[in-house]
């Protein structure tokens, strides 16, 4: 496949890009510092600003199978980046007929209800950005989205076996993320989904095919 992903230099993407090529898939890179972006034979980098406007994302964005949507500003410009930058991202995907769209969010993104949990007070404006994306995306984008809502990135070694929605517990290894959304694309029965993960006991693509 020919794959874009948004906001390739960050922790998850980095790990992203490590997998789809082991897989060898096609990979463009965008990034505002593309020079950062992971060296690989599969992967082009390419300059991109969630800034811009939608005509020069329109020409960056383009000729694809899919785009994944892992982009993040750490809270430094959640607005722009997390929130109407992830929107211009899907409005070009529909003007561009880019019908697949995977969008890595946050555990608890569209339930608000459960923000003020304790040790989430940190990630409240966080959860806000990708509550108004999360919604776009689902309701007003009309692409064949997945929403995989990571719960807390840890930096440890992976153990390729996680837990999905309802058995789904506090922690992530960033190479398990990572892997879960490269298995996506290939489990059709992802699609139109919406789901939590965490690190758990199942083998990624076992709990992704029992979804």
């Amino acid at each position: 496949m020919k794959i874009f992903i948004v906001g390739a230099t960050g922790r998850v993407a980095t790990k992203l890009i490590e997998q789809l090529a082991l897989e060898g898939h096609e990979i463009l890179a965008g990034a505002r510092s593309p020079e950062r972006v992971l060296k690989s034979p599969y992967v082009t980098p390419l300059k991109l600003n969630l800034h811009d406007e939608l005509e020069t994302l329109s020409g960056i964005i383009k000729d694809i199978d899919v785009i994944y949507f892992v982009a993040g500003s750490r809270g430094k410009d959640l607005l722009q980046t997390d929130a109407f930058g992830a929107v211009k991202v899907m409005q070009v995907a529909k003007q561009n007929h880019i019908n697949r769209f995977i969008m890595l969010s946050s555990a608890f993104s569209l339930e608000p209800e459960k923000w003020k949990r304790k040790g989430m007070e940190s990630l409240l404006d966080y959860n806000i950005a990708k509550f108004f994306a999360d919604n776009y995306l689902v309701h007003q984008s009309k692409l064949d989205y997945t929403i995989l809502q990571a719960t807390a990135l840890i930096e440890e070694e992976g153990s390729h076996r996680i837990d999905l929605n309802e058995k789904s517990g506090l922690k992530n290894t960033i190479q398990n993320v990572a892997e879960t959304l490269a298995a996506l694309i290939k489990a059709d029965n992802t699609r139109k989904k919406i789901i939590k993960m965490s690190d758990g006991e199942t083998p990624i693509s076992e709990a992704l095919a029992q979804i």
